[in-house]
């Protein structure tokens, strides 16, 4: 991540290869025991075996296991392998200030790496950062449109690794406090309400929800509601990102 290096990448490859021997050794142990489940007749034992070769198979040429063609319906047991190379990757280059709104050749080498992986990237200036962090907002947004930039580099990386995570936000909004809520995409009201309490989860009824760019141009929920943007929400509503929702549940 230090410009000033002739391969950035340096480091990040010496750390990969440990991860990958790990997991190998791991998966190795592992396998034995496996078959010998395997030979008795336990099912679960062999679906497990397939996707420790699959790993292994990767492993073994100098590639990490998230490079695996891992079946669809194995992802939860690809989970539980817990492999250390498995995990989505983020490559983060920090670049000098006046580098922070195209990159330089340092980070076009990490930009370039990242791809092949399949990974995400983020390039950032940490001194702009630094800096940034010393101010009020509208200092700072005068700050960024001096320097060229639209956003934080800060801010870029989270909605960076929200993506790769495969996360989202919802919002609940009231007299005394507006909250964001993390949760997975895909992830129907009753679920996202659950996160804030079990018991929405379980005594759910419906979400009156509202999208975020309805709740923001109509000045908040009643102005939403007075516009007809104001949903009624069952049990099968797929949340979607910045929703602002009011549950309403059984106790």
């Amino acid at each position: 991540h230090v410009a000033g290096k002739i391969d950035p990448l340096a480091d990040f490859e010496t750390v990969e290869t440990e991860l990958m021997l790990a997991d190998m050794e791991s998966l190795e142990k592992r396998r034995a025991n496996l078959e010998k489940k395997a030979k008795s007749g336990d099912k679960e034992a062999k679906a497990t075996i397939e996707l420790v070769d699959l790993a292994l198979a990767e492993l073994r040429e100098g590639r990490p296991a998230r490079n695996a063609d891992v079946p669809v319906d194995m992802g939860k047991e690809w989970k539980m392998l817990q492999l250390l190379t498995s995990k989505p990757v983020m490559f983060v280059a920090n670049v000098d200030e006046d580098s922070a709104g195209t990159g330089n050749e340092f980070s076009k080498m990490v930009e370039e790496r990242a791809s092949r992986e399949g990974a995400a990237c983020v390039v950032i200036s940490a001194k702009i950062e630094s800096e940034l962090a010393l101010l009020e907002d509208d200092e700072r947004a005068e700050y960024l449109s001096e320097i060229g930039l639209d956003e934080p580099g800060l801010d870029r990386l989270i909605h960076v690794g929200y993506t790769l995570l495969d996360l989202q936000t919802y919002f609940t909004a009231g007299p005394k406090e507006a909250r964001a809520w993390t949760i997975r995409k895909g992830w129907t009201a009753p679920k996202a309400a659950g996160v804030i309490h079990g018991d929405f989860e379980r005594g759910f009824i419906r979400a009156e929800t509202i999208a975020f760019d309805d709740y923001v141009a109509n000045g908040g929920e009643s102005g939403a509601r007075e516009a007809g943007k104001l949903r009624q929400e069952g049990k099968e509503y797929v949340v979607q990102d910045g929703d602002v929702m009011l549950f309403k549940f059984n106790v």
